[in-house]
């Protein structure tokens, strides 16, 4: 027999959740010493293995009980009802991922003035894919393009660049068109522009013109960008193209 500290030491299951599964009966101990304290046997230690495995895949103490007590359960329903709950259960933390991913970003471009508003409309606007609304008006010639777009909720370094460069537009946002710090932001941007989208200007300013209007944007499901940061890139950039022209 061993004595409860000791199955604790062995196991890794607390003093506390020992005396927990006691009181719910799910694990009794083979009896008690004197003066009250729970001893345990191979056969209890077997069933506290099971017990934990169980909980690792996700069963509820409550499931558990009668699993281990009932000689009759079916156990291939059981394990598929998990894995379905567990599958569920997968997609919808990824989509809590994709959210906090692009609530990250969101931060990276809007700085001080991302603030508890913006992240609930995020939150709750619709999860359709961006720009899978009417495609075949896009002027798209391969639609590979759409991977290479800026994604909010990605980690990739196209698109975390792009996202620090527009952060850094909406920083310097009081300087004029001409200052050297948003021209190298411009310019960056222009040469990203033409690493991954060489081929599509048709794209491109479709693309321009739909992220101008705030209701053709939400219409595409494009992340929300201020309207003043849209229109100084826009001057920025006719600067950019009229001094390198």
């Amino acid at each position: 027999m061993l004595h409860i500290n000791e199955v604790k030491k062995m196991s890794g299951v607390s003093v506390r959740t020992l005396r927990y599964y006691d009181k719910i009966e799910l694990l009794k101990p083979a009896s008690k010493t004197q003066g009250g304290h729970r001893l345990y046997s191979n056969t209890e230690l077997q069933k506290l293995q099971q017990i934990q495995f169980l909980k690792t895949i996700g069963f509820q103490l409550s499931e558990i009980k009668i699993m281990l007590e009932s000689e009759e359960w079916d156990w291939s329903i059981s394990l598929m009802k998990q894995l379905s709950y567990v599958m569920a259960e997968k997609d919808r933390l990824s989509k809590i991922e994709y959210n906090l991913r692009e609530l990250i970003n969101g931060i990276a471009i809007e700085g001080e003035e991302f603030r508890i508003q913006k992240i609930m409309s995020l939150y709750t606007r619709d999860s359709k894919e961006v720009l899978t609304y009417k495609q075949n008006e896009l002027d798209i010639k391969n639609y590979d393009v759409l991977d290479r777009l800026p994604n909010m909720t990605s980690s990739d370094p196209d698109s975390l660049e792009w996202i620090a460069l527009l952060g850094q537009l909406k920083k310097y946002i009081h300087l004029k068109y001409s200052d050297p710090r948003i021209q190298n932001i411009i310019k960056r941007m222009d040469e990203k522009r033409a690493e991954n989208f060489g081929d599509e200007d048709a794209f491109l300013d479709k693309l321009w013109d739909i992220r101008m209007s705030p209701e053709e944007s939400k219409k595409y499901n494009l992340y929300p960008i201020d309207q003043e940061v849209l229109d100084f890139m826009k001057n920025a950039y006719i600067h950019y193209m009229a001094k390198n022209s």
